[in-house]
């Protein structure tokens, strides 16, 4: 067999991220996927970081292969996706080399203290709003040419709604981002939490008119919150659609011991302003422990043995990074796996909870 071109050799080396078709389209991602949502303006939330912290990070993703990138709109109101943009500039890194998913609904705000996430009613009824939220032809054209000015970029990879709007018809939704694949502004199309009543109905139209489908669902998932296994999780399985969920750590539950909680601003937050929140409470802590104890016997950081678990059942998971050393861990979690005995240990404890991220 003839020698690789030193070229792809080193490209290769540099390859450390697994790549996966994203459902049954002909889009392919890297495992795992970078969540940018901590990136922005920490007066949005105390939490984020700036934008000195998160370009290298966006650097080292790229050097290591993990090119394919989450954002919002909404996100720090468009601070992230100017983050994201600026580490194409700046780092000069080839537009046909990353896959950057963004979504639209909610509402940027236009200074730093309005945020949608809180303030839904109000923004509603605000004349600097109107047309500037939802679902609608407007307000989805309206989102989409914002958030292609701040990423710097002719198209978006993956545009994906960030919620479902009761107030607008199916139709005219997804006739909306139909037009905006038919145009090249967007590749393909992908939706989060909803239900899975409402994201059926949605592809349901789509192929009845012929127009674009959705071809992902990012849904809140992972191994203490499993609520999504009922109907969702099914759902996209039969029918082709790829899983890229978020907070597939629980909001670092997952990677950390129980004791560690708080560590982090984000975390303390949570701990001092979200009590009883789950991976906080039991069964959580139990299996949580027994994460724990199966990363133990392994020698593998926390974050692998939940990971390995989610890896088996989504196209990729959505994680955030505050350092090149998380990074790479979740990198390094490639290949791993469970045994069947392992997963039921790990998923015999679980509880029903309420629903979260959409109800």
């Amino acid at each position: 067999m003839a020698e690789l071109p030193p070229s792809l050799k080193e490209s290769l080396a540099n390859s450390k991220c697994e790549y996966r078709r994203l459902g049954k389209s002909g889009l392919t991602i890297s495992v795992p996927i970078f969540g940018c949502m901590s990136f922005g303006d920490v007066r949005t939330l105390p939490w984020v970081i700036g934008e000195d912290e998160a370009l290298p990070l966006l650097k080292a993703a790229y050097d290591r292969g993990l090119n394919t990138w989450d954002t919002a709109n909404v996100y720090s109101n468009g601070a992230s996706e100017l983050i994201v943009g600026k580490a194409l500039k700046q780092y000069s890194i080839p537009r046909h080399k990353v896959i950057i998913m963004t979504k639209c609904y909610m509402a940027v705000g236009e200074t730093p203290d309005v945020r949608h996430y809180f303030q839904k009613a109000e923004v509603a009824k605000s004349k600097d709003y109107v047309n500037n939220w939802g679902l609608s032809r407007a307000a989805i054209f309206n989102q989409v040419e914002a958030s292609l000015e701040r990423l710097g970029t002719g198209y978006i990879d993956l545009l994906q709604i960030h919620r479902f709007d009761t107030e607008t018809p199916v139709e005219e939704t997804m006739k909306a981002l139909h037009d905006l694949v038919q145009a090249g502004k967007v590749r393909y199309i992908g939706a989060s939490s909803m239900w899975a009543t409402q994201f059926a109905t949605m592809q349901f139209v789509a192929e009845r008119n012929g127009w674009t489908k959705f071809v992902s669902m990012q849904n809140h998932y992972n191994l203490l919150y499993r609520e999504e296994e009922r109907e969702m999780n099914r759902f996209c399985n039969e029918t082709g659609v790829g899983l890229v969920p978020w907070a597939p750590l629980c909001r670092g539950h997952l990677a950390r011991k129980p004791e560690e909680f708080g560590t982090t601003t984000r975390s303390k937050g949570e701990k001092e302003g979200q009590k009883g929140s789950h991976g906080t409470v039991e069964p959580d802590l139990t299996i949580i422990g027994r994460v724990a104890e199966t990363a133990e016997k392994y020698g593998w950081p926390m974050s692998h043995v939940a990971l390995a678990w989610i890896n088996k059942r989504v196209t990729s998971p959505i994680i955030g990074f505050s350092s090149v050393e998380r990074l790479e861990e979740a990198i390094a979690a490639r290949g791993k796996v469970l045994t069947d005995e392992e997963e039921k240990y790990l998923e015999e404890l679980y509880q029903p909870k309420p629903i979260q991220g959409h109800s």
